[in-house]
């Protein structure tokens, strides 16, 4: 115990003023990267940037400086720090190869924030998945179903690639099958009636309408609205409600799908018919 008393106080006594002004330089050093952080951030709203891309700036001004502030305390503590710094040069190669592909990610999320492919709330198609952009991130981009359910996709799977964007807006389409002798002059007047009936409809783009084909028993109407896209789901099917409803009010046939059979040479009455057997057995 004597042994270890006699060799902590000296070494207190010789390094204890460097360790206390080291820590005390670290203290400084994390209230100057908060504070440069906040300022920093209000520097940045100016220029309306990304909020991921924002907050990356604004961690690399605050690493920056805990990091200069790190190697100066060592420093005032009378080690060598030229080791030290080529220690941090060798781990941050090895940190390099092994997070490939996050850097990667955070390159393509660079990319996708300052050349806008996209914004969050617009209907994009990727890679064979679909979906509202719900976030945007510097590791991955996030897509929202319309059943809730969430597609996570890593940005540099984005980049590079074939993307639909569908905006904030879709059309939808719905037909409506009508008899031969209809009206279409009538036909005409209640879709736009229905339309602009609904609120889900807008007004702008137009909605389009038209004869899509002559079935072989219906004239096959399209209709054609622009809708936003959480009214995506739920537009069809109260347009066909009320296209229902609206047919059924003038009198407009809709007519069921029916066949006509014919049979050509029929026997007559106690004639058979060739290799049919009319013998029936009943048996219990």
């Amino acid at each position: 115990m004597n042994s270890i008393k006699a060799q902590i106080v000296p070494f207190l006594v010789k390094y204890g003023f460097q360790i206390i002004g080291g820590l005390v330089i670290l203290a400084v050093g994390f209230f100057v990267a908060q504070a440069v952080g906040r300022l920093f951030q209000k520097s940045l709203a100016r220029f309306k940037l990304e909020k991921p891309v924002e907050l990356l700036f604004v961690r690399l001004a605050k690493l920056l400086i805990i990091g200069l502030t790190a190697v100066i305390t060592v420093s005032s503590m009378g080690v060598d720090i030229a080791p030290f710094v080529a220690g941090i040069g060798v781990v941050g190669v090895g940190i390099g190869l092994a997070a490939q592909g996050v850097l990667s990610n955070i390159f393509a999320g660079l990319l996708i924030i300052f050349t806008k492919p996209f914004k969050l709330g617009q209907y994009i198609e990727i890679h064979e998945v679909d979906g509202v952009v719900h976030e945007i991130g510097l590791i991955s981009t996030k897509l929202q179903h319309f059943d809730r359910s969430i597609v996570v996709i890593p940005n540099r799977k984005i980049t590079g690639e074939i993307l639909h964007n569908y905006g904030t807006m879709r059309q939808i389409e719905v037909i409506a099958s009508v008899a031969y002798n209809s009206d279409m002059t009538q036909l005409e007047s209640i879709i736009k009636r229905v339309l602009a009936e609904n609120s889900r409809v807008l007004k702008d783009p137009a909605p389009v309408f038209g004869v899509k084909e002559l079935g072989n028993s219906t004239i096959n109407i399209t209709v054609r609205p622009w809708v936003n896209v959480p009214d995506f789901p739920f537009a069809p099917a109260e347009l066909y409600r009320a296209l229902l409803d609206a047919f059924q009010k003038a009198g407009i046939e809709v007519p069921v799908p029916q066949r006509e059979i014919r049979i050509l040479n029929y026997p007559s009455p106690g004639q058979s018919i060739p290799g049919l057997s009319t013998r029936t057995d009943a048996r219990i």
